[in-house]
């Protein structure tokens, strides 16, 4: 059971940090993102930092996972849930972006490939950790 934690814990750590840095990134140097989503001039500025709002909102239900993944089971499931309307919505844009943004849909396919793979890793993980905890539940019923 301690081991389905601590892989929780570094699992969804691990996708908390990287989506943070890149809310950090787009919150404070907005320039340096403006280019590749075809965005310029002030509101440019404005829809980046934007984005990186929404990130650090959408990444404020990783931390109490983190800390007690056994206290926390439904916001887990938020999480996850979190993830896959990130991974759809981006698809979905993805999908009806015309030919001829070439940089766009390829700074898109990141974020798809990213959400891709941490909704694996937190998905695998709270899986296994679930499992092991209704187990470990299962043989103190056998023992009572």
């Amino acid at each position: 059971m301690v081991v389905a934690t601590w892989a929780v814990r570094a699992c969804f750590a691990f996708v908390f940090a990287v989506n943070v840095q890149c809310a950090l990134g787009f919150t404070l140097m907005p320039e340096a993102h403006m280019g590749a989503y075809e965005l310029a001039g002030v509101p440019g500025r404005v829809a980046a930092q934007g984005i990186g709002v929404a990130f650090l909102m959408w990444n404020c239900t990783y931390p109490l996972v983190i800390w007690k993944p056994q206290r926390h089971t439904t916001l887990a499931g938020v999480v996850l849930a979190q993830q896959v309307v990130g991974l759809i919505g981006e698809s979905a844009i993805r999908a009806t972006l015309p030919t001829g943004h070439d940089l766009l849909a390829s700074s898109i396919d990141l974020f798809i490939a990213f959400d891709a793979v941490g909704l694996l890793l937190m998905g695998v993980s709270f899986a296994v950790f679930l499992f092991t905890r209704n187990l470990r539940s299962k043989r103190r019923e056998i023992d009572s």
